[in-house]
């Protein structure tokens, strides 16, 4: 798979971005190259503007035309692996509230019923909220202040990516855009373009 490495840009950052990125509450990380931004070839049959989640490998592809897509490294949690199949982006939010579900402030333990948007906060930049019909799946791709997971499989979480690919992915992804989640040990092994998931 010819992959070339796409430099993070902050082109799609508005001010707000910059002032709330600037100094983050958190350790910036060094991300492995594997999981920085890529344009790859893409050989599977999904239009482009969709989105593909490989979970086992840790990526995400945006489908751009040409038979290329970008490809984002992603952390990957227990939410993730729970989710397989074909949903659609039903909302959109930038710097979301985050409001953690009755499971989770059991496993957290005394938590806020809503942490305000902002760097601090789980979800980042910003949030892709994906929809089976009209339900939300409570299934979500969204930014993080823990980028040293990217490339990861972690405890809790949906899909995670660094908060400039979110911002790079959010400006690209329109409404109702498809998204499909490959299931675990289902995706690397048996497609084309994700053979080369490691190099």
């Amino acid at each position: 798979m010819q992959a070339t490495l796409s430099p993070s840009t902050d082109a799609n950052m508005t001010p707000r971005d910059r002032q709330l990125l600037a100094h983050p509450p958190y350790a910036q990380a060094s991300i492995p190259q594997q999981f920085q931004r890529h344009i790859v070839d893409y050989t599977r049959k999904e239009q482009p503007g969709s989105i593909l989640v490989d979970t086992d490998a840790r990526y995400l592809y945006y489908v751009l035309p040409d038979g290329k897509a970008i490809r984002y490294g992603v952390a990957v949690g227990e939410e993730a692996m729970a989710f397989s199949g074909v949903a659609t982006v039903g909302r959109m939010a930038e710097w979301p509230d985050w409001v953690p579900t009755r499971e989770i402030q059991e496993r957290l333990g005394p938590y806020p019923s809503r942490v305000a948007g902002g760097p601090a906060n789980p979800l980042g930049a910003r949030a892709l909220y994906l929809y089976q019909g009209n339900k939300d799946t409570l299934y979500r791709i969204h930014g993080t202040n823990q980028p040293e997971y990217i490339g990861q499989a972690i405890s809790s979480g949906c899909i995670r990516m660094a908060n400039a690919d979110v911002i790079d992915l959010f400006g690209r992804v329109k409404p109702g855009a498809t998204v499909v989640v490959l299931p675990p040990a289902a995706g690397t092994a048996s497609v084309g373009p994700f053979s080369a998931r490691r190099g």
